[in-house]
């Protein structure tokens, strides 16, 4: 169980309520009570708002939410009823699970690995790892290891060695890059999560992409961010930013941070060309915003021609040291490994190694060593591998949809770990749902949007592979007459739903 003396703040809590989205009743519109209970109660079997998070205070929640102090109160009795709340004189009110209740379940989490034979996972969007490359890599870091035991093995900013790998990777792709400007963290997470924690503070406004990737925006909620979200351009053909807006949101919202994932976007997978990058720049410049750049996916162009040159990094177009750039060894060489590094200023280097000292001093050396090796020879060939791998996928699915499901319908994006779907009006929660009771598990599109939006959405991963791509499309075809079916609860079966 999470520590209970969590403390979700009444702003943070309003916003995740925001992205709660609940089947319309069959009948008549539920109380406002019920409504708020069902939210609440949602987040937490969901995985969203963490089982022992104390809530705010009612008279707190119901000016945040305008709501009446009596709504809230009911609803808080309804989930104390439900056992979904336990309180006590003095101490407040704390998230829970009913007796026997199963732990909460989240499509974006890895099945455990003793339910892989019986879960169908089309939640979590990571590749396994490249053979023969890994096994090779290991053995030479093991071979590596003795000389760097002799320390503590404590390297705030990473080994050197992966640093250099790293910059000379940046430099491979048109960033001329030195070793300084990296700092190895554990997983691009990691990473986010520290740059939130020196650049973001509570309250910051951060303009977000719609859709955009559901963990960093979940991060940044509960730390107390206000999330700007700014749609694509919904004209456009391959999908390119709404610039218009960008600048408008940028003038107006003035945003502490611009969060953005220019190449092989999650959840869409598009591509953002140079000339759009360099305007982005421009207007985030005129703002004073500074531009975090997730490019954990940077690597992954698997629908682009070999003889067609990609955009530069957004940081190769920079002159004013205002973008901070996240990447990650996890989407292109392994997951399991718990690689990823930051690209900045020299100096905000040192100062997010000084702040990561207090949480984490860092990343396993036997990890960054696996992953410079990696990084070296073996890239071409493990790149190519695993781009084959997705590329294969990809042309599977684009098969087998439109012939299982052919109301619902996808563009086929250059590249990027995921399809992003829109399912024709059925409901991505509701097929969440559906698809947990038959063993499938299903990211809803509600979980990509900063306030609750494209719930007509889901991403299905590329990471199935190619030869059980139409056995996995029949399962979701079958999820989905289910949730047709049976996708609009009373609301005398709205607490059953939730709880499964």
């Amino acid at each position: 169980m999470a520590d209970w003396h969590t403390t979700v703040t009444p702003p943070a809590l309003a916003r995740l309520l925001a992205t709660a989205r609940l089947p319309e009743p069959a009948t008549a519109r539920r109380p406002a009570y019920r409504t708020l209970a069902g939210q609440i109660r949602l987040l937490v079997t969901e995985g969203r708002l963490p089982v022992g998070a104390r809530l705010p205070a009612e008279r707190e929640l119901a000016s945040a939410l305008e709501l009446s102090r009596t709504t809230v109160a009911t609803a808080y009795e309804a989930l104390r009823g439900d056992g979904y709340l336990l309180s006590r004189r003095g101490a407040g009110s704390w998230t829970a699970l009913p007796e026997g209740a199963p732990p909460p379940s989240d499509a974006l989490h890895p099945v455990p690995p003793d339910e892989q034979g019986r879960i169908l996972d089309l939640g979590v969007a990571a590749l396994p790892a490249p053979q023969p490359w890994l096994g090779r890599a290991a053995a030479r870091a093991v071979e590596l290891l003795p000389q760097y035991a002799a320390g503590h093995g404590h390297y705030p900013t990473g080994v050197p060695v992966l640093r250099e790998a790293v910059a000379r990777r940046y430099t491979e792709r048109g960033l001329p890059t030195t070793p300084d400007q990296i700092l190895v963290t554990t997983g691009a997470m990691g990473g986010l999560h520290l740059v939130q924690r020196v650049l973001v503070g509570r309250g910051d406004r951060v303009a977000v992409e719609a859709p955009s990737y559901a963990h960093t925006l979940q991060a940044l909620r509960l730390t107390g961010a206000r999330l700007v979200p700014v749609p694509y351009d919904a004209s456009a053909a391959p999908r390119r930013w709404d610039l218009e807006e960008w600048q408008r949101v940028l003038r107006g919202a003035a945003p502490k941070v611009s969060y953005v994932i220019p190449d092989f976007h999650n959840p869409t997978g598009a591509l953002i060309d140079e000339d759009q990058r360099r305007r982005l720049l421009a207007a985030a410049r005129a703002a004073g915003s500074i531009v975090l750049v997730d490019e954990t996916t940077a690597e992954l162009g698997w629908g682009v021609p070999e003889s067609t040159p990609l955009p530069r990094p957004v940081a190769a177009l920079d002159r004013a040291a205002q973008v901070v750039t996240v990447g990650s060894a996890g989407k292109l060489l392994w997951g399991g490994l718990r690689i990823g590094w930051v690209r900045a200023a020299p100096a905000l280097v040192r100062r997010l190694a000084t702040e990561r000292v207090y949480s984490d001093v860092g990343t396993p050396v036997l990890d960054q060593l696996i992953a410079a090796e990696l990084l070296g020879e073996p890239l071409p060939a493990v790149r190519a591998h695993q781009l084959d791998r997705l590329r294969a996928t990809a042309h599977a699915f684009a098969a087998a949809l439109p012939e299982q499901l052919p109301e619902w319908s996808f563009p086929l994006p250059p590249g990027g770990l995921a399809l992003w779907v829109t399912t024709d009006g059925l409901s991505g929660a509701a097929l969440a749902q559906a698809g947990e009771r038959a063993g499938v598990r299903i990211a809803a599109g509600n979980r990509f949007g900063s306030d609750g939006a494209f719930e007509h959405h889901i991403r299905i991963p590329l990471t199935v592979p190619a030869a059980a791509v139409p056995a996995a499309v029949r399962r979701l075809a079958a999820v989905a007459a289910r949730a047709t079916a049976g996708g609009r609860l009373g609301a005398a079966d709205e607490g059953q739903a939730l709880a499964v």
